[in-house]
């Protein structure tokens, strides 16, 4: 039995070394779909603005309209975005998705959209999630400069403009992480920590759920197990850290974990606080407004109109998760992103001013231009107390 258990493991290792490590097929807002690293159009111009941010925005069967929505709510060209769409999903919306990010003018103009061509089958609990995570973080490390990695799904939903992010992270250490984790485990030391379990979308094409392995092993005692949320903020030094890092710590987790249940919770957060050099890096926070029932059921509850109020009085920057089209998305387009109809965000880079405040073009002389607004003051005031000695210190691996 052991034996299998072994080889079980080793296999679903070996193809999550091979899902993680072998070349992408992105497609770029041209008509032609080619090879990612030979035909990227990276923007130079996007130093005019202090910091920038890399965006991973996954998606799933069904979520195609929720994803350009989104998109179309996040996008500033001082940024990066990183499309993939679950291989489960059908091809009819990956070519609408596609579609989407080629047909845009402003996408294709600044040349920062793009939508991973050779798509992951994703499984949910298991390290497949994960290693799109990380394969799609190597992808944008060797592609462009910025300063975070956020990882969204298309069911969040921002609570700031670009410029308001922007400016409220202009004047962080820029080796801050946005890490929320705890190594008081609890239930999860038996039910996280002890089954083994086999992700069959490391070499399936076929969706199915996690498959679990009768014998169980013991905890880990060459390093600390911590969990948290999977939504994290990540600076550049800690992700080329988890992708070239010079020391075996990320590559050794990444073996315990190709075989745990709920992998994105509990990677990043393990990593970080079991490293000398970055465990002292963490704001433990994931900067989401989320919500659960109680008890807390396996997923968190959509959110409505009627969390509007605690939604902005929270003053964190993203939410999640939402309906598509559900009436507090217009809401919080109207009155806190300033976004009208199918335009983007509010932004000095496609505001022109006055009344009317609608963003739908780039406008060149605006480039490298911040308006930041409401939004940033209550983000600012928010990461003020989380990296204040009060929280930050106390508030660290333990």
């Amino acid at each position: 039995m052991d034996i299998k258990i072994f080889m079980a493991s080793f296999m679903t290792t070996s193809m999550l070394f091979f899902l993680l490590y072998i070349p992408t097929r992105l497609t770029i807002p041209i008509s032609n779909f080619r090879p990612v690293m030979k035909y990227f159009n990276i923007p130079t111009t996007n130093t005019s603005y202090p910091v920038s941010f890399a965006y991973l925005i996954s998606a799933s069967k069904g979520d195609s309209g929720k994803l350009k929505r989104l998109v179309k709510a996040l996008y500033h060209p001082a940024n990066y975005y990183l499309i993939h769409m679950d291989y489960g999903a059908p091809e009819a919306e990956f070519r609408d998705v596609v579609d989407f990010v080629a047909g845009d003018p402003v996408f294709g103009e600044v040349g920062n959209v793009w939508v991973v061509g050779k798509r992951n089958l994703v499984t949910y609990r298991g390290p497949t999630m994960l290693a799109t995570t990380l394969h799609a973080m190597a992808l944008l490390l060797r592609t462009c400069r910025w300063d975070w990695f956020i990882n969204l799904s298309a069911s969040d939903y921002p609570l700031v403009t670009q410029d308001d992010l922007i400016h409220a992270f202009s004047e962080l250490p820029r080796d801050i992480n946005f890490i929320q984790h705890s190594s008081r485990l609890g239930w999860k030391l038996n039910k996280r920590g002890k089954p083994i379990i086999i992700d069959p979308g490391l070499y399936s094409l076929n969706k199915s759920e996690i498959w679990w392995v009768i014998k169980q092993r013991s905890l880990p005692t060459s390093f600390k197990l911590y969990t948290g949320s999977a939504w994290t903020i990540l600076s550049r030094s800690f992700a080329e850290y988890c992708i070239v890092g010079w020391e075996n710590l990320p590559r050794t987790l990444l073996l315990y974990y190709t075989n745990f249940v709920s992998t994105p919770e509990g990677y990043f957060q393990t990593v970080i606080c079991n490293s000398e050099d970055y465990k002292n890096t963490t704001a433990n926070h994931d900067l989401h407004y989320i919500t659960w029932d109680v008890p807390p059921k396996q997923h968190p509850r959509s959110l409505g109109l009627k969390d509007y109020r605690k939604m902005v009085l929270s003053s964190r920057p993203f939410a999640r998760k939402f309906k598509k089209n559900d009436g507090v998305l217009d809401k919080i387009d109207r009155e806190l992103l300033k976004r009208q109809g199918r335009q983007f965000s509010h932004g000095g880079w496609c505001s022109k001013g006055g009344k009317n405040r609608g963003c739908s073009d780039l406008r060149s002389e605006s480039f490298g231009v911040l308006s930041p607004g409401p939004g940033s003051r209550r983000l600012k005031n928010l990461l003020t107390k989380l990296l204040s000695d009060r929280f930050f210190r106390k508030q660290q691996c333990r």
